[in-house]
């Protein structure tokens, strides 16, 4: 038994330690995008798929023992993608469509690897059956694949805090290959055991066991209940990281929930009390009516999120434990399960974004897992109970059908893609009228008073009292000036631009540049000339030759959420690059959630930079100024004669023992406010 759980506990903690360090490898190249993860676990999903297909048909069309050899063949020509490295060649391509350049860079770089990894479990499983065939429970098998949901939850919550703060992407990289190579060994010293233990027994008698085959009903309920199950993970891991609180690491807590039930359910089938979860769910649905229809405070929303996901994890895997197979059919039981979560993991990472112009996945994962709950109940249950049920279902359909049309009720324009949702909101100020506002999530990404007076007038983050404003004010007005600015928005900050004035504005998401020209007024209205540049600002910088810019401004950031490739020391250097010498680099640091100052300290001491931050906190009656932070990069001798629009910045002082940031390296729990 020793064996084959080391087997399956090194496996599966490879399996989930590989998924961030080369998610992480690549994020930079597409963005930066919150997307790139749904995509790499729809990925990492179809793997697990493509794993236990393969594990099914060795099952059942090869005898035990040339299962030993033929598995072993494959880990051994597995080691040939050794070391596991993403080709920068992948570097932006197709940003236009980005989840099909993410999928192909991901099975260039771990495919065969992590294929391997994806077929231990159940082929552990099955070998372990086998070889003590005469003295082996029904449930032990079983207990091994608890075992690994708990080495994948290991390694997921380890990442964070014992491995992304203490070594670079590369490194990790090279130490995950060896551990592979330690597996590899392992598994061949498993099969060998395996090899000696099992019967041999012909082809054409792969089992002798007897056992009556799961009908299409029953594998279809496999495949519901894990779909469902998988569409709540990523459904309400976008929810909590994007429209309640965008905190580096939150998706890691829906993730540990989930394996969290797997655990528990497969380990123990007793920890699933039935009546218990069946009646908390209830309570859970109404509980996430409240989230989805409005808004609580974020402590109160990531709570009720974690419980209720909890509740459903346990409903779903705990009838699934419920109607687990004999032995004989363990490897088209995992299959079936495989198959919900690609399936699922598909609707929310690559179906949904081209197809929903709102995050409707989750109300339909909520109306699913209802539905499969009653599909369940309905064998066993007397006639007055099943209309009880129905009525229940249908009612409860209703409701979130309405909650899904009040996604886009009210505003003027709801648009979606691999990058974000955004929305249009139109309102009305009592002292300047009305006014329009681009929405990413619960964050304001520009807006713009619409009477004729006013729409001219910089506002939010970008306001004449804010740090950018000033910077811009501050900059010589005796001759034209070229300005770079990394992210639209509505293009509020073209405002500044003046007659002979250029503007090269790097954005990319189509979609914002589309609603900047259709919604907004900023860009028609400035008689600066506009250069638009689609693309990721960094990788566009990268690529052109220096522009020379007076002033280079960031922000690029999607609500509080920080792509993290944008503040290393490489992309600082490509910056500072594009400027005169005299030139000024303005990043917006605004985030509720991370402390960027020490980052920024530390790039300016890098490069021998002074860092000023401007941090406005505009009364209540400034109809035009948000609360905002801006730090400005600047020569020290222009720091040392500011002129007056720019004096009163606080000088950034590096934080002693803070290693700054770099391609390979970031430690976000370090900024954590």
């Amino acid at each position: 038994m020793l064996l084959f759980a080391s087997t399956v506990f090194l496996s599966a903690f490879l399996l989930f330690q590989i998924q961030p360090v080369v998610a992480k490898m690549i994020l930079p190249w597409f963005g930066g995008s919150s997307s790139v993860w749904s995509v790499c676990i729809v990925f990492f999903q179809a793997e697990l798929l493509l794993g236990y297909a393969y594990v099914h048909w060795l099952h059942e069309k090869l005898a035990p023992r040339r299962q030993a050899l033929v598995h072993g063949g494959l880990l051994l020509l597995s080691l040939v993608m050794l070391p596991v490295a993403a080709d920068p060649a992948w570097k932006g391509a197709a940003l236009e469509n980005p989840s099909w350049s993410v999928l192909a860079v991901l099975a260039t770089a771990v495919g065969a690897p992590y294929l391997m990894l994806s077929t231990t479990g159940p082929l552990m499983q099955a070998w372990y059956a086998r070889s003590f065939s005469a003295t082996v429970t029904a449930a032990k098998p079983y207990r091994l694949y608890a075992l690994s949901n708990l080495a994948s939850m290991l390694a997921l919550l380890s990442y964070p805090v014992l491995v992304e703060p203490v070594w670079p992407v590369g490194t990790q990289a090279m130490a995950w290959s060896a551990g592979y190579a330690v597996f590899v060994a392992v598994c061949l010293g498993t099969a060998a055991f395996a090899w000696r233990r099992m019967s041999p027994l012909p082809d054409g008698v792969v089992h002798a066991e007897a056992a009556p085959h799961p009908g299409w009903r029953e594998c279809g309920l496999w495949v519901g209940l894990s779909a469902a199950a998988s569409i709540l993970l990523l459904a309400m891991t976008r929810h909590l990281t994007q429209d309640v609180a965008p905190v580096p690491f939150l998706w890691v807590l829906p993730l540990a929930i989930y394996l969290l039930s797997f655990i528990l359910c497969f380990d123990a089938p007793r920890y699933y009390v039935r009546p218990l979860f069946l009646a908390a769910l209830p309570l859970c649905f109404w509980a996430m009516d409240g989230v989805l229809d409005a808004g609580t405070d974020v402590p109160v929303l990531i709570a009720l999120i974690s419980v209720s996901l909890f509740v459903f994890c346990m409903v779903c895997h705990g009838e699934l434990v419920r109607r687990k197979p004999p032995l004989r059919h363990l490897t088209l039981f995992y299959l079936m399960l495989s198959v919900g979560g690609a399936l699922g993991g598909m609707l929310v990472g690559l179906v949904a974004p081209a197809v929903f112009n709102a995050y409707f996945e989750l109300p339909m994962g909520l109306f699913l897992c209802a539905a499969l709950v009653v599909a369940v109940l309905w064998r066993g249950t007397k006639p007055l109970w099943r209309a009880l049920l129905l009525v229940a279902l249908l009612g409860y359909g209703w409701r979130l059908a309405d909650i899904s049309i009040e996604y886009v009720q009210g505003y003027k324009t709801v648009v979606r893609n691999f990058y974000s949702q955004l929305r249009i909101e139109d309102g009305t100020d009592t002292k300047l009228g009305p006014y329009r506002t681009m929405l990413h999530g619960r964050i304001s990404h520009g807006e713009q008073y619409l009477d004729a007076a006013q729409r001219s007038k910089p506002t939010a983050y970008y306001c004449e009292k804010s740090g950018i404003g000033r910077a811009i004010r501050a900059l010589p007005q005796s001759q034209p000036l070229k300005l770079g600015v990394v992210g639209l928005g509505a293009g509020t900050l073209s405002v500044y631009g003046r007659a002979g004035d250029e503007m090269r504005i790097y954005e990319i998401n189509e979609q914002v540049l589309a609603l900047a020209r259709s919604e907004f007024t900023y860009l028609a209205d400035t008689p600066a000339r506009i250069t638009p540049v689609l693309g990721d600002g960094r990788l566009m910088l990268e690529r052109e030759a220096p522009q020379q810019f007076d002033l280079l401004a960031m922000d690029a950031f999607s609500g509080d959420s920080i792509p993290t490739h944008l503040l290393t020391l490489e992309a600082m250097q490509s910056y500072l690059g594009h400027l005169k010498p005299e030139g000024l680099l303005a990043v917006h640091i605004t985030n509720h959630y991370l402390d960027l100052r020490p980052v920024m300290a530390a790039a300016a001491q890098h490069f021998g930079q002074t860092a000023l931050l401007y941090d406005l906190e505009p009364d209540g009656q400034d109809a035009y100024c948000r609360h905002s932070i801006w730090v400005l990069f600047m020569r020290p001798d222009r720091a040392a004669s500011l002129p007056v629009a720019l004096q009163g910045g606080q000088l950034l002082v590096p934080r002693p023992g803070f290693s700054p940031w770099t391609d390979s390296f970031s430690n976000l729990l370090g900024i954590l406010k």
